[in-house]
């Protein structure tokens, strides 16, 4: 059974197959749409024994709810944000406030799990569920003993995932990653593993059973934004889990990008907490994740090398 939904690309109206071709123009015939799903492929199944279906495009256009579910979870904003980067605790929570998240990065290498004042009593006071973050992890090891320890503090089995190549370029290391994750899912783990925007790694931490996949859209703190579009096409195309941009975008119009690629959400940290006005930032960014996705749903019109008039010629 799904456990998510993702928006369908706007095909029209049943009215518009009937006008004449003169007049509306087929979007099927644009060479740079991707390719439609065959929802007859057969579903893949990975080393537990889960069904994992291929993506359809099935959220109804005017629903009441899009509501975001990862593991039977389900969240109403899409906005995932971090706790590292801002210069003080208040500033940290006006802007936790203000980007109307509900769930919330925390390093757990960084914090006092049992302490009564820092970053988890500003995140609990507000109710604000807690995803323990196993950031400045180099091996499978040190992030297994993490996301144990991370357990046992905070009495969740949700974990992202972060085992990263070195300390300059902050970039996943796929290897470790993956002996990790399986680690993980094995010991009853809810993964969501930050991963690079290779759609083959991906596809390997959906199989091992991942509950979400977290592609870069840039180094983490770079602010470049989204660096390889059409990767992350890719990924949204072949998954069957929801995938989370992660890491790398630097303003509104980053976020924006990533729902309109497809992205289920987006998780950013630096680009609110670095932000010269970081309230305002968190507010922008909740508005570029929600217009990112209005348009994803709504379907954008195909690029043409021509003008075309917006009232069609009599036919």
């Amino acid at each position: 059974m799904r456990r998510w939904s993702r928006g369908p690309r706007g095909t029209g109206s049943s009215s518009t197959a009937t006008r004449s071709r003169c007049c509306v123009p087929s979007r099927a015939a644009d060479p740079r749409e991707p390719p439609p799903l065959d929802e007859d492929a057969p579903p893949r199944r990975d080393h537990h024994g889960r069904t994992h279906h291929r993506r359809t495009h099935d959220v109804t256009i005017g629903a009441a709810t899009d509501d975001l579910v990862i593991a039977g979870r389900t969240l109403r904003s899409r906005l995932i944000m971090g706790t590292g980067g801002a210069p003080n605790q208040t500033v940290l929570e006006a802007a936790l406030l203000a980007s109307g998240t509900e769930l919330t990065t925390v390093a757990m290498r960084r914090v006092d799990a049992g302490g009564g004042t820092g970053v988890l009593e500003v995140v609990r006071r507000h109710g604000i569920s807690v995803l323990p973050n196993t950031a400045g992890c180099h091996t499978a090891a040190e992030a297994v003993l993490t996301a144990q320890l991370a357990r046992e503090a905070l009495h969740t089995d949700w974990v992202k995932l972060e085992v990263v190549a070195d300390d300059r370029t902050l970039l996943p290391d796929a290897v470790e990653l993956l002996r990790a994750a399986q680690r993980l899912v094995d010991d009853g783990f809810v993964v969501l593993p930050y991963t690079t925007d290779d759609p083959i790694v991906a596809r390997r931490l959906e199989d091992v059973g991942c509950a979400a996949v977290m592609p870069l859209g840039a180094p983490i703190g770079s602010g470049l934004g989204i660096c390889n579009p059409h990767a992350l096409e890719m990924i949204v195309a072949q998954a069957g889990v929801p995938v989370i941009c992660d890491a790398g975008l630097g303003t509104a119009s980053d976020a924006a990008q990533a729902m309109e690629l497809g992205c289920d959400a987006v998780l950013l940290a630096s680009a609110v907490t670095r932000a010269d006005d970081p309230v305002r930032m968190a507010r922008a960014m909740a508005a570029a994740v929600s217009a990112g996705r209005d348009a994803r749903l709504a379907g954008r019109i195909p690029k043409r090398f021509w003008a075309q008039a917006s009232s069609p010629p009599r036919c």
